[in-house]
Formats: C-alpha cells, sequence, structure tokens
C-alpha cells in the first residue's frame, strides 16, 4: 500500500496545532497508523500544565467512551464461545427485568435499544447494563477479564481501567491533568469508575495495539468483526460499540471519547489499513461536534485527516476566515467543502459562549452555506438543528436582541427529522424551545409531549426539560 507523502503529514501537524490553539487545549496526542505501523506520531503542549510536563508516548488518558468498543469486542468473544448469544433478551442477565421485554444484548450493544428495539439509534447510558452481561456470561468480574482477555493479551502495559484514585495512583502512570475551558484555562477533575461504558485509561501506543489487533484478527475472529461493525439496518448511525459512517465515498468506523475534562477520537478505514488515534487534556476535541448524533462530518479533527490522508487536499484551508469564506462560489466548492464548513460553524457556536465574536463567525459559515446549498433535504441533519438551536440559545441568554435570522431553515428542518422518526427526543426539545421562546406555547407543548409520552424511552436531559416545561404551563 502506498504510503501518504511526508508532505501531507507536515500539514496534519500544522493543522491539528492550529486546532489545540482554536479550541484552548493545554494538552494533544495524535496517532495515525497505516498497516500496522505508526506512521505519524505528534505530542502537542502539556499534560501539566502548571508544572510544564509536556505530552509525550508515556502519557496516559482518559478514554472515556472509547471503551465502549472494548466492551464490544469482550462480547463478540463470548458470543463466538457460546456463553451468550447477541440476540438474548437482556433482562436474563440483569437483576430485577429493569428493561422493557423485547430488548436483546444486540439492541444495547448498538444503541437501538429506545423506541421501537432495532429501529433507530439513540445513544443511550442503557450501554453500561453490558458490564453485567459480561459477568454473568464469563463468571468473572468485568474488571478481571479486562484485564486478561485485553491489557494482558495485547500486553497494553500502560493501560490501566479507573477503578479509584488510589489504584491509579498505585500504578505510577503518567496521567495528563485534566482542564475546562471557561473564557480562562480552569483545572478539572478525573471522573473515576469502569464499566463497558467508560474508564480505560490508556497512551495512544497502547491503542494501537488494540487497533492492530482488530487488523489481525488476533482478538476476536473474522466473523466476530463483520458482526462488530455491521449495524442491525443499513440507516443505522452505529455498529455495535463503534460508529460506521460513509464520509467522502469512504466507508469509516469510529468512535469519540467525552469526559467533562478529557477527549478522545478512533477514526479506521479498513480498506486503507489506516487509522486515526487522537486525545486530549480537556473535552473539546468532542464536544463541539455534537458526535453523540453519529455525524463524524462536524469534526473538524476528522476533516483534517481525511482531507491530508485520504483526499490529498493539503492545500485546502482547514478553518476558513472572512477574507476566505468570500471566495467561495458554486464554481469552487463541492460536498467536502460545505461540510467542512459546518464543522466549523458548529465549532464557532461553542466557543461563542465564551468568546463572543465566534457568534457572528458561525452565523457568517451558515449563510455562506445556506446560500450555496439551498437544498437543505440532501444534507440537514439533526447537528445543523442543533448549531441553529444553540444560536438562538446563545441569544436568549446572553440577550443580544432577538435573533430570528434562519427561523426559515430551523422550522424545515425540524420539520423533516420528525417526519421521518417522530419520536426523535433532541428534535422534539429542540423545537419545543423554539416554539416556547416565540410565545407559541400550543405548538411548543406538543414537542414536549411527544417527549414524555414515547414509550420505551430512559429518562434523560431532555425527557426533564420536557417534564419541567409541562408542569410550569398546565
Amino acid at each position: 500500500m502506498q504510503k501518504v507523502s511526508g508532505q501531507e503529514s507536515e500539514q496534519f501537524s500544522k493543522e491539528i496545532k492550529e486546532l489545540q490553539a482554536y479550541f484552548h487545549i493545554p494538552g494533544m496526542a495524535a496517532l495515525v497508523i497505516q498497516d500496522g505501523e505508526i506512521l505519524q506520531e505528534d505530542y502537542l503542549g502539556f499534560a501539566d500544565v502548571d508544572a510544564k510536563i509536556p505530552m509525550d508516548a508515556e502519557t496516559a488518558i482518559p478514554m472515556a467512551s472509547l471503551t465502549k468498543i472494548f466492551a464490544a469486542s469482550l462480547i463478540h468473544q463470548l458470543a463466538d464461545e457460546g456463553k451468550l448469544s447477541l440476540d438474548d433478551p437482556i433482562n436474563e442477565y440483569l437483576d430485577e427485568n429493569p428493561f422493557p421485554e423485547g430488548i436483546s444484548i444486540k439492541n444495547v450493544l448498538s444503541h437501538t435499544s429506545q423506541g421501537k428495539p432495532g429501529e433507530q439509534f439513540y445513544y443511550s447510558y442503557r450501554f453500561g447494563a453490558l458490564t453485567a452481561v459480561i459477568q454473568k456470561a464469563s463468571g468473572k468480574s468485568y474488571a478481571e477479564i479486562f484485564q486478561e482477555r485485553i491489557l494482558d493479551h495485547l500486553e497494553m502495559d500502560k493501560s490501566i481501567p479507573l477503578l479509584s484514585e488510589a489504584y491509579v495512583t498505585e500504578k505510577k502512570l503518567k496521567v495528563a491533568k485534566p482542564y475546562a475551558w471557561e473564557g480562562e484555562l480552569k483545572e478539572g477533575n478525573i471522573e473515576y469508575g469502569f464499566s463497558s461504558s467508560a474508564g480505560l485509561l490508556s497512551t495512544l501506543r497502547d491503542m494501537a495495539k488494540f487497533d492492530k489487533a482488530l487488523d489481525e484478527n488476533s482478538l476476536i475472529s473474522a466473523r466476530a468483526k463483520s458482526q462488530l461493525f455491521q449495524p442491525l439496518a443499513p440507516h443505522l448511525a452505529y455498529a455495535k460499540g463503534i460508529f460506521k459512517s460513509k464520509m467522502l465515498d469512504e466507508e469509516i468506523y469510529w468512535g469519540y471519547g467525552q469526559y467533562d475534562h478529557y477527549s478522545s477520537l478512533y477514526i479506521k478505514l479498513p480498506k486503507r489499513k489506516l487509522s486515526l488515534i487522537m486525545a486530549a487534556n480537556n473535552n473539546l476535541m468532542s464536544d463541539p461536534a455534537r458526535l453523540i448524533y453519529g455525524e463524524l462530518s462536524y469534526s473538524l479533527f476528522a476533516h483534517s485527516f481525511l482531507k491530508n490522508f485520504v483526499l490529498g487536499k493539503e492545500e485546502v484551508n482547514l478553518l476558513e476566515d472572512a477574507a476566505s469564506l468570500a471566495e467561495f462560489s458554486p464554481e469552487n466548492t463541492s460536498d467536502f467543502h460545505r461540510d467542512k464548513l459546518l464543522a466549523q460553524a458548529i465549532a464557532e457556536s461553542f466557543l461563542a459562549r465564551y468568546e463572543i465574536d465566534h457568534f457572528q463567525n458561525s452565523v457568517d459559515i451558515l449563510t455562506k452555506v445556506f446560500g450555496l446549498y439551498p437544498d437543505l433535504e440532501s444534507y440537514a441533519d439533526l447537528t445543523l438543528l442543533h448549531n441553529l438551536s444553540f444560536l438562538k440559545t446563545l441569544d436568549f441568554h446572553m440577550e443580544l436582541g432577538g435573533f430570528d435570522k434562519f427561523d426559515k431553515q430551523f422550522e424545515q428542518i425540524g420539520q423533516m427529522l420528525l417526519e421521518k422518526d417522530k419520536n426523535n427526543p433532541y428534535a422534539n426539545v429542540y423545537m419545543g424551545t423554539y416554539f416556547d421562546r416565540k410565545g407559541e406555547i400550543e405548538q411548543a407543548r406538543k414537542y414536549y409531549r411527544a417527549i414524555t409520552e414515547a414509550e420505551n424511552f430512559s429518562p434523560f436531559w431532555y425527557t426533564n426539560e420536557a417534564k419541567t416545561w409541562l408542569e410550569a404551563h398546565p
């Protein structure tokens, strides 16, 4: 397989350094792997800012939800051994039958357990129930089987579960300190706990060992891997423990991790035997892109990786300013440019909560996108609706004077999404909030009721918001 050029590698290094500054990330690490070999390795900034301890290959970082793909691998191992079936009702492995009937292990594993099982993807904390499934099927504690079958088997000797502060201290690893950006850099905290959902502390080189094991079928069989990588239906964004997307005509498997003060990203292109692993010691590698909705195209980090290592478009700007944005026209843009602009637009709106100049940047980018691409039905999605909703929320809380520039697009996108999936709780809460702030109470009520009346949904922030609103508007 042909290796990428050094020039492209240099451009990727330049761009992730640019993103580090843009997102105020204290320390960041990136590893590009091709055909099982480390192609590029970058360590930027500090693992400890005050002590000026740099990020390096020995720095361990909490991987948060990237732990899910490890748990999915254990599930598939146990299925291969006949100790469970993905079709088993999950309640058979849990105490007191906590879930409605008809929910299988594969529904929880694929985040399709809410609503009518198997039909729609909603990222859910129900994934944590797989901890008990693994324990009952294996007859061992989750930490024990994880250590034996993954960490020891793959010789991931710089990786441990975040069982407790005392346990981590005892292991004497170099751990990146956690930070938050709130207009200024603040120290954060490590979220201890270990389950099928989160809790792995690892270095990027150790994560690369896992990536290589997937390629070589040395952790799970080829048959099991094909199952792990396969969504329950073609329209679903999530396979089993990992997302599946098509971006720039590339079949991509990916995952992200997000704690309050850490973030991580894993992108895998099996046909090219090419992977990216990244991690940071604040949450801004993941949080701005709203990756929970399953759209990798909103990650600027993903765009940098793909444009430099897949498309060979190292000459294309990653971030646009007013001057470069003005140069966009129908003759010199493509879906790639559109998606990259939308990724910057949502990042700008996220950062506007701390630096208000970003608000207008987001508006300017979206104005350009809607002008160049008026056919919203061909590309609008839940993440774009979130971007528009967040701009209105910023305007509301900062009392900027009333922001209705994109109301037409907001209503069109919201209605389009709910025609496809009337129970989508995120679309319903965005639409409810929108009409509430317009003073159209009966319209708002319809959307909030859709959230509270939907069957088989676990309570989440949108449930509480809907209930609170309905109680205040009897």
